[in-house]
């Protein structure tokens, strides 16, 4: 008797891990070709990363509808600051009459954030700051709470800029307190605002004479124009995470086609 107990569970087990991996095979497979679309849909270089999120995989290929499904392409030129991330994240999507997505499909997306992120080293060439590093307001990095946005994004004021802004003529390093805000009739440009001198614990802790505030504070005051972020979704915030500064736009019940990821 015992041992017809353990052949059953031995046989138990092996179904089950055998279900599992095929359910995962077919996830990874769906995922392959789903980054294969979007690379040719969007005309990028490389296959962007790509995750068809919720366990199991294969009941929701069955009815054609996923949980959420992620999508990351790194290094992505941009004609304005030479490189770009772009994430888009989708929640209730239909991707229509095939569980495997082809670069001509259009889905019908219940909730979608979308987002384009420039990093501190593209973001410096083009303020003429090589040495720029952006940072969350200190009031937020301060905050054991974290002060941002589901998605990890910073709040807009205050955001962190320190560099040697030597176009100013000025040659040592400095932390500058820098608002970000979008403009423009299509919301695609980023502009950055400089308010003031940031020192103490945290910061490059460098004053800077009155003499050569202005000229300083121009440095890191600019208009970054071009910012469209994938599939059109207008900007609903924009921050700082890590060392990137992020325009994310939410929007719900969208209807999306693949080659609309990348617009700039």
């Amino acid at each position: 008797m015992r041992k017809l107990v353990i052949g059953a569970l031995a046989t138990l087990v092996t179904l089950v891990v055998g279900a599992v991996g095929i359910d995962f095979g077919s996830a990874i497979y769906a995922e392959y070709r789903l980054a294969r679309s979007v690379r040719t849909a969007a005309n990028l270089s490389w296959d962007p990363s790509v995750a068809i999120l919720g366990f199991p995989f294969i009941p929701q290929a069955m009815r054609r509808h996923y949980d959420e499904v992620e999508i990351k392409a790194s290094g992505v030129g941009h004609p304005v600051v030479g490189k770009v991330s772009l994430e888009a994240t989708m929640h209730s999507i239909d991707p229509g009459g095939s569980w495997l997505i082809p670069p001509d499909a259009t889905l019908v997306v219940g909730k979608l954030e979308s987002r384009i992120i420039i990093d501190s080293t593209h973001l410096g060439r083009y303020l003429d700051i090589p040495d720029l590093l952006v940072e969350a307001p200190t009031v937020e990095t301060n905050d054991a709470t974290g002060g941002t946005t589901e998605s990890g994004i910073s709040s807009n004021v205050g955001v962190v800029f320190t560099g040697t802004p030597a176009k100013a003529g000025f040659d040592k390093k400095v932390s500058i307190s820098v608002d970000l805000s979008v403009a423009g009739p299509e919301a695609t440009t980023l502009v950055f605002t400089a308010t003031g001198v940031l020192t103490g614990p945290g910061t490059a802790d460098q004053a800077v004479p009155d003499e050569k505030l202005p000229a300083v504070l121009a440095a890191f005051t600019a208009t970054l124009p071009g910012q469209k972020l994938p599939f059109g979704v207008a900007p609903t915030s924009e921050g700082a995470r890590g060392s990137d500064i992020i325009i994310e736009g939410i929007t719900e019940g969208v209807t999306i086609d693949l080659d609309e990821f990348r617009l700039s």
